[in-house]
């Protein structure tokens, strides 16, 4: 009997430790399950955590660059701002020097021009614009002294008359007064043919005569050789057509141009570019 017993208190003893290890099991499996599932939640968080760090890098990397590039376009806008600032001033500088040369040019004009008109003045009184057949005016800085044919020779003839001796003689008074200025005869003749006479063969040859008649002529009355040109255009320079005697009788004359000369203009033109070079 007291086997009996033993054996169901054994048996009933093993019966509730069987119980509550079955109870513990399934507490730890419960919480080994919460423990899973939180560690689920923390392996996606930490995941989505790296995934975050990994655009927040890469938009670091980004702005750094970014960052670098405005910093090196600053400093290239200081540069280029810098440079641009010298080439205004320079540009400033050249524009100013540019000015100051014309303004030179202009003065050196200017006093070519008062010459001239001063020259013009003179010669308008000694001469006398008061006869139609002489003629004296400006055209591009130049004073031209126009004489009518009548006055200086008889047809077809390169001897200078006396009368014309009286006008050159006012023209050579004006002249000798501009040492340093060029004085150009030029003869022309109408169209009709020069009938040779063994010396002359045409109105060219005739033109050229006459200018080298009233060349002499001005030397007599004490102009310089070496102011004087002789030139001759013949009939190829008309004033009018020659289909009139009238109009022959214009184109028959004799020019005289009175000029600085072009050296002389050109060295002036020179000297004042030099001053400006050493300022």
């Amino acid at each position: 009997m007291r086997k009996v017993i033993l054996a169901l208190s054994v048996v009933a003893a093993l019966a509730t430790t069987s119980c509550g290890t079955k109870k513990k099991l399934a507490a730890c499996e419960a919480k080994n399950k919460e423990i899973q599932d939180l560690l689920n939640t923390a392996t996606v968080k930490l995941n989505t955590c790296l995934s975050e760090k990994e655009a927040l890098n890469s938009q670091i990397d980004y702005l750094k660059k970014n960052n670098n590039d405005l910093i090196n376009n600053m400093g290239n806008m200081t540069t280029l701002t810098t440079q641009g600032a010298q080439n205004i001033e320079k540009a400033l500088e050249s524009m100013k020097e540019k000015d100051l040369k014309i303004s030179r040019l202009q003065d050196a004009l200017t006093k070519k021009d008062s010459v001239t008109l001063a020259l013009v003045t003179s010669l308008k009184k000694e001469v006398g614009i008061s006869d139609p057949d002489i003629q004296v005016n400006v055209e591009k800085g130049v004073v031209f002294i126009s004489i009518a044919d009548k006055l200086l020779f008889k047809s077809g003839s390169y001897l200078v008359s006396d009368r014309a001796k009286e006008v050159l003689g006012k023209v050579a008074k004006v002249v000798n007064s501009k040492p340093t200025f060029e004085c150009m005869v030029e003869g022309h003749t109408d169209n009709v043919p020069y009938k040779s006479n063994g010396i002359l063969l045409d109105n060219w040859d005739l033109s050229v005569k006459r200018a080298t008649s009233i060349v002499r002529v001005l030397t007599e009355l004490g102009v310089q050789p070496k102011q004087l040109i002789a030139a001759g255009r013949g009939e190829f320079i008309p004033l009018v057509d020659n289909l009139t005697s009238d109009n022959r009788q214009t184109n028959r004359r004799t020019r005289i141009v009175v000029m600085p000369k072009i050296d002389e203009f050109y060295e002036m033109i020179e000297k004042e570019m030099k001053t400006l070079s050493q300022k």
